[in-house]
């Protein structure tokens, strides 16, 4: 059973996956992916630098991720180009990742934080969708990655809403309370995993 993990940004959605981690779970991280693949010579940074130039390089050869950020959420066509360039190396590497595993393990987990924008729904058995209210949500981005409001209000509109995840979702995990209740939560859904396989 394959089980895919999304939620917004800023959604608490690491903090389950510490938890399911905890619990003896697997859990392949699409972002550590990414990042793993836009270090200098990856196949990201190689795409990345193609498309955007020396720029967005620090003095040290490395990209610049706050800059790189700042260029690609700064508008809807440069969130499409960034999709369209970086979309089908993932894909292809989060699938490797997915059959090598998938020989190994019965039950393991896909934290995809752009599950539903990038249509990965047809590879899990079951989808835990993280969820908080928009209020929280930008708090919560504000204060993590140093955005004013409007940053984070920019982030947070680049995903699909909320209610538009909801009905795909096979779980729905509300994190608008404290690290008490989510970890409750989880624990429970965990247990209620084991009890199906």
């Amino acid at each position: 059973m394959i089980i895919g993990l999304t939620g917004g940004i800023a959604s608490g959605k690491s903090t389950v996956v510490e938890i399911i981690k905890d619990a003896r779970y697997k859990v392949i991280d699409a972002d550590q992916l990414v990042h793993d693949m836009q270090v200098k010579g990856g196949r990201l940074y190689q795409a990345l630098l193609d498309w955007l130039g020396y720029g967005i390089l620090l003095p040290n050869g490395e990209l610049n991720r706050p800059k790189l950020g700042q260029l690609i959420f700064s508008s809807e066509e440069m969130r499409y180009q960034s999709a369209e360039i970086q979309g089908k190396i993932i894909r292809e590497e989060l699938a490797a990742k997915r059959d090598c595993l998938a020989k190994e393990d019965d039950v393991f987990f896909m934290d995809i934080p752009l599950l539903f924008e990038n249509d990965y729904q047809d590879w899990f058995d079951q989808i835990w969708l993280v969820a908080v209210s928009p209020q929280v949500q930008c708090q919560r981005l504000m204060k993590r990655n140093h955005l004013s409001a409007e940053e984070a209000g920019m982030r947070i509109a680049s995903q699909m809403p909320l209610a538009e995840k909801l009905p795909y979702a096979s779980l729905v995990i509300d994190n608008n309370g404290n690290i008490d209740d989510l970890k409750k939560k989880v624990k429970g859904a965990i247990k209620d995993l084991a009890n199906l396989v």
